[in-house]
């Protein structure tokens, strides 16, 4: 067994990385995009391709960068709906992250759900905005019987979430998938595979 050496209980300060965000006191959508631009990575904008992700609007941002970018600018939900709107894909996953879910509308959740153009998007938005909100589970059901992949992947993912993060709903949870194969889902879903 190696001994400890001397200097290994000293204490040493650890500066913290340094971050290529920088912290506007007060975010604004242009700033917010400026940003993006600024840490768009061609690389990772070819390799969205390999995941399945093919959005004619995007960076190519990772989303471990755009978890810490949401960090810095913190929750604030009229500037998540003025990044959703730009249409950029990592402005809508960067807007899931930073929208309050105590402020999210059916209407809302109707627009952003006619939005939806990839895999990532709905998942981020049904796992960091939507399973708090108040009217998540009747979306889970209008949205389980549209044609649109995406809004059925949104259902189906939102219920996933919801299952999760929201024990005494077990019930109703049941209650969707007797719902959904009364319309014929689960029929649907297999004869497309």
């Amino acid at each position: 067994m190696k001994a400890r050496s001397p200097s290994s209980s000293t204490r040493t300060k650890r500066s913290k990385p340094a971050s290529r965000v920088s912290e506007p006191s007060s975010w604004t959508k242009e700033s917010v995009l400026r940003e993006l631009r600024s840490v768009a990575d061609p690389r990772v904008r070819e390799k969205m391709a390999y995941f399945g992700v093919h959005v004619p609007h995007a960076h190519g941002i990772s989303a471990p960068v755009l978890h810490s970018f949401a960090k810095h600018i913190g929750k604030n939900h009229a500037l998540a709906l003025e990044l959703w709107d730009s249409g950029i894909h990592e402005a809508k996953i960067l807007a899931a992250l930073i929208g309050e879910s105590e402020k999210v509308t059916a209407a809302e959740m109707d627009r952003w759900s006619r939005d939806f153009d990839s895999w990532d998007v709905v998942d981020s938005v049904c796992c960091y905005l939507y399973p708090n909100a108040k009217p998540a589970w009747s979306k889970v059901r209008s949205w389980s019987i549209r044609s649109e992949e995406f809004a059925k992947r949104a259902a189906f993912s939102l219920m996933a979430y919801l299952s999760y993060k929201d024990k005494e709903a077990a019930a109703f949870a049941s209650v969707c998938a007797s719902s959904n194969a009364k319309h014929g889902t689960a029929a649907t879903l297999s004869r497309k595979r």
